[in-house]
């Protein structure tokens, strides 16, 4: 269990007592918007749409607020106008940062990103210079169940790989293997599946072992994290257990 797939599941298990729910709300609201101008407004036709409204449901937002969203993307309702961007960087020990943003103002994000870095001990990266590390997969996340469980039927139904923390199952797949997937373990394991999205898993890690340099690269991804701009950041730190688990 790599250091960063624990802190996720971490992270997981502290979701139902989140007090920034408002904030991961419009994110994927936002992921919807964008979705809906890119590829249409119509789920079935527009695989990453159909993925954004599923990440709603799970986190029961409002079909009102779905609707909206879509209306927006599609120019039915006036809204921001928003770009995609990624940033590559460093935090500190040397870890490799991906980091998406949405936003209708690039250079106030920009700076506001290379401001948090600069100040917690990273840095900006050229473009190129981190992605390589990086390649996209699908994770389905189950809770409450066995991985001898999910083992069977994830991997008949294209898995490639499953990891386990306790009561927490990680799935992981191809980005072609991922509707079919999620599709058979939510039909077979209900309500056990408790998210399922396409992210950036990384090649190799870098192992920290020093409590300290752990603590600066959890602070800052999780500053990264809390900007209003940042949909998701990519990480690949290797903290042991031990220290994993004292930070959090």
């Amino acid at each position: 269990m790599s250091g960063h797939s624990k802190w996720a599941n971490i992270k997981h298990r502290k979701a139902a007592q989140d007090a920034k729910k408002a904030k991961v709300f419009t994110k994927i609201l936002k992921e919807i918007t964008i979705a809906a101008r890119i590829g249409g407004g119509d789920p079935e036709a527009n695989p990453r749409l159909r993925l954004a409204i599923e990440r709603a449901r799970d986190n029961n937002l409002p079909k009102d607020n779905i609707d909206k969203a879509i209306k927006r993307g599609t120019g039915e309702l006036s809204g921001v106008n928003y770009e995609e961007y990624i940033y590559e960087g460093y935090a500190p020990g040397g870890v490799a940062l991906l980091i998406e943003v949405m936003t209708d103002n690039k250079n106030r994000t920009g700076s506001e990103v290379r401001s948090l870095l600069s100040k917690n001990g990273g840095s900006m990266a050229e473009a190129g210079a981190v992605s390589w590390i990086f390649e996209k997969k699908g994770v389905i996340t189950l809770e409450g169940i066995s991985e001898d469980k999910v083992m069977e039927v994830a991997i008949e139904s294209g898995a490639d790989d499953i990891e386990s923390d306790g009561d927490i199952v990680n799935v992981y797949c191809s980005v072609e293997s991922f509707e079919g997937l999620t599709k058979n373990l939510k039909e077979v394991f209900k309500d056990k599946v408790k998210n399922a999205e396409l992210t950036m898993v990384p090649k190799n890690t870098v192992n920290i072992e020093d409590k300290d340099t752990a603590t600066r690269v959890i602070k800052l991804v999780e500053l990264l994290e809390d900007h209003d701009d940042v949909q998701k950041v990519h990480a690949n730190f290797d903290i042991p257990d031990n220290i994993m688990e004292s930070l959090a």
